[in-house]
């Protein structure tokens, strides 16, 4: 199957270069205003192993007895819910007392992987961007897609882009006709010139822009702003992808997949694409979210329903299955990367991929404290279960996690949203 092969990601548009920069000014590390080399950072990048982001989430979070071991360190005896882990269990890490340390219930389900309520991301040097559109800016144009925010059965939620909009969704059949289905050769050509009009009334905006700016008091100055930053971030996305529309995508010998077969064979058709976007480095960044459809493991009733489950034997059985169904879709991923070598570092697609599989919010009763939060792949010293501090005032901000899941996809920062710090006990596996 053809692979692509990375590109220098600075090896591009004046244009784009000059908003990347226009970006990282608040930044405390960014990569390219360290004193070195455009070699030397050439030399860095070459080094450096290509790293992989996956998120599988849901929006009700876990049934916190069947989810969170009951002991600490690499021998914790799997839950019920993790049970599917077990030939991985050397390869996972399982955090109890986690959290972002907020409320809201439902509305704190995009929060995952940010850890700041939409109201509050002018509090934030990058808003409320999420992990995953944070890596794809790292990635940038080395790959067909910097990112791809997936959905089977439900909404994906957990994907905000740098001015706080929420990344909209695909499904299976998007997704496969995104990778592997060539548009034909007028609509390459439609979408080139739509690129370069794009570009040229992003321009006049920008020219215009300056004018107006001189002309508005402080208060709407940053209103302006906030508005030029997203002008920015279209322009960016748009010269990123131009490349791309001339070149033929791989070929693959999987068929598209039928969808509506039910969550359980959804959500796998979704791992065996999300692994072939991998292997065929057509995708590095992966969001996906999974539900329910009635029917699914022989249950009557609603996802949202059964999370409500005021432990009702029913209800709580209910959630089990569909959270050990989810698992069991990471476990399985797992396998698929596991068995296929990585054809950019040697070795195997695990080697240089992090899962995260976890919520916003903690179960359906609408509690965000202790997060169902895990991380499996093999790009970490694997602590098993680690337990962190439960009491007030020692408690640790899940955003920790986040930096270091950032840190080690290879993004030379030492912040992310509410973090204090990089996650303490949490090692890089060694290169």
């Amino acid at each position: 199957m053809a692979i692509s092969r990375p590109v220098h990601p600075f090896v591009t548009s004046r244009r784009r270069f000059l908003r990347a920069a226009g970006v990282c000014i608040a930044l405390p590390a960014f990569e390219s205003l360290m004193p070195r080399t455009r070699a030397a950072r050439a030399a860095a990048k070459a080094a450096a192993p290509v790293k992989r982001f996956v998120c599988t989430t849901n929006i009700y979070g876990a049934y916190k007895k069947a989810f969170f071991p009951k002991t600490a360190g690499l021998d914790f005896e799997l839950t019920e819910t993790l049970l599917p882990l077990e030939k991985h269990r050397k390869r996972i890490s399982v955090f109890t007392h986690l959290d972002h340390g907020i409320g809201g219930g439902h509305q704190a389900v995009p929060t995952l992987l940010n850890g700041v309520m939409p109201h509050l991301a002018s509090q934030y040097p990058e808003g409320n961007i999420s992990l995953d559109q944070k890596a794809a800016e790292f990635v940038g144009s080395q790959t067909r897609y910097p990112s791809m925010t997936l959905s089977v059965n439900e909404a994906n939620l957990v994907s905000i882009t740098r001015t706080g909009v929420q990344v909209p969704s695909i499904n299976l059949k998007e997704m496969y006709r995104a990778l592997f289905i060539e548009e034909s050769a007028d609509a390459k050509a439609v979408q080139a010139r739509q690129d370069d009009l794009h570009c040229s009334i992003l321009d006049a905006v920008m020219s215009e822009a300056k004018g107006v700016h001189k002309r508005l008091g402080a208060q709407d100055q940053k209103k302006f702003e906030e508005y030029l930053d997203s002008v920015r971030s279209l322009e960016g996305k748009i010269v990123q992808q131009k490349p791309w529309v001339g070149r033929p995508k791989p070929k693959t010998d999987v068929p598209e997949p039928a969808m509506g077969r039910g969550t359980d064979a959804d959500l796998r058709a979704m791992m065996e694409l999300i692994a072939l976007a991998i292997q065929t480095d057509s995708c590095r960044v992966f969001t996906a979210c999974s539900g329910f459809a009635g029917g699914d493991y022989g249950l009557s009733g609603g996802y949202h329903g059964f999370s409500h489950h005021g432990e009702r034997e029913y209800e709580v059985t209910a959630v089990k299955k569909i959270e050990r169904g989810q698992v069991a879709a990471v476990a399985y991923l797992m396998d698929l990367l596991a068995a296929q070598s990585d054809p950019i570092n040697g070795g195997t697609l695990l080697d240089h991929t992090s899962i995260l599989y976890g919520c916003g919010m903690a179960e359906g009763h609408h509690t965000t404290r202790d997060l169902p939060l895990l991380l499996a792949g093999d790009s970490y010293r694997h602590v098993g279960s680690m337990v962190l501090p439960e009491e007030e005032g020692k408690r640790v901000k899940a955003a920790n996690l986040l930096l270091s899941i950032l840190q080690n996809f290879g993004l030379e920062v030492d912040r992310f949203g509410t973090s204090t710090g990089t996650l303490t006990g949490l090692e890089p596996a060694p290169a």
